[in-house]
This record gives C-alpha cells, sequence and structure tokens, in this order.
C-alpha cells in the first residue's frame, strides 16, 4: 500500500517539477525577448518599439504568476495525499476542490507575491524607463513620440 502513496507522490511531484521548469524557462524568455525588443528601440530611436516591449513583459508576467499558483496548488495536494489514510487514495490530480486553501492560493495574489513582483516589476520598471528616456530624446530632436 506504500507503493501506491510514494507512486501518486512522485506523480505530484513531477508536475511541480515541471511547472517550477516552465517558469524559469519563461523568466528567461521575458528577458531575452524584452531585452532585444529594447535593443532595436534604443537602435531606431523609436518609442513605439518600447511600448510594444511592455506587451510580452506583462505577458510573462501573467503567466509565471500563473505557473506559481499551479505550483502551489500542487503542492498543497502533494501534502493532502501525504496525509490521506491508504484507503482515500485515488490517484486524483484535482487542485480545484482542496481543502484549507488560503489566500497564498489565488491567482491575484500570486502575480504580485515577493517572488514574482520582483524579477517582473524590474523588467515592467526597466521597459518604462526606456520608454522615457527615448520619449525625450524623441522629442529633443523634433520627432514625434509616442505621447
Amino acid at each position: 500500500m506504500a507503493d501506491r502513496r510514494q507512486a501518486h507522490l512522485a506523480m505530484i511531484q513531477g508536475v511541480i517539477n515541471r511547472l517550477a521548469q516552465s517558469s524559469f524557462l519563461l523568466k528567461g524568455w521575458s528577458v531575452v525577448l524584452v531585452s532585444a525588443l529594447l535593443a532595436l528601440a534604443a537602435g531606431q530611436d523609436e518609442a513605439l518599439l518600447v511600448a510594444v516591449a511592455l506587451l510580452p513583459a506583462l505577458t510573462f508576467w501573467g503567466l509565471d504568476g500563473y505557473f506559481l499558483w499551479q505550483e502551489r496548488m500542487y503542492r498543497a495536494l502533494y501534502d493532502q495525499v501525504r496525509t490521506l489514510p491508504e484507503t482515500e487514495l485515488d490517484y486524483g490530480m484535482d487542485t480545484r476542490s482542496l481543502p484549507n486553501l488560503t489566500s497564498r492560493h489565488k491567482w491575484r495574489r500570486t502575480v504580485v507575491s515577493r517572488t514574482v513582483l520582483l524579477f517582473h516589476g524590474a523588467v515592467v520598471l526597466t521597459v518604462l524607463i526606456v520608454w522615457s528616456v527615448i520619449s525625450r530624446s524623441a522629442e529633443g530632436t523634433g520627432q514625434a513620440g509616442l505621447f
């Protein structure tokens, strides 16, 4: 019977590992894509391209929050399965009906959690700073900026 619990916990841990790996890769893509768009915008002195860089930055922020939220939900499922009696083990992977969920297990709360906010907030702040610099540069040269 202990093998059933171990197998179920291994399945859940596999999902948690994939979510963590996806979050890591997503952060890398966020930095690469936003950096490329900012470099292109700076090279062409075009504020509109900086605004375009804001879209993937915010999208990746939301996706990273989603992955962390799902990871937290599966950690709660792992904890539940770990303490379930052997007779109630069913290899279920549904996280929607977990008991004892807190505000920590809500997507909106996860998106603004410290780990997600620090990383993606820095990316968005960088985009806004570059946007400001390029807009002011365009004003100084008489080019029409975004605003």
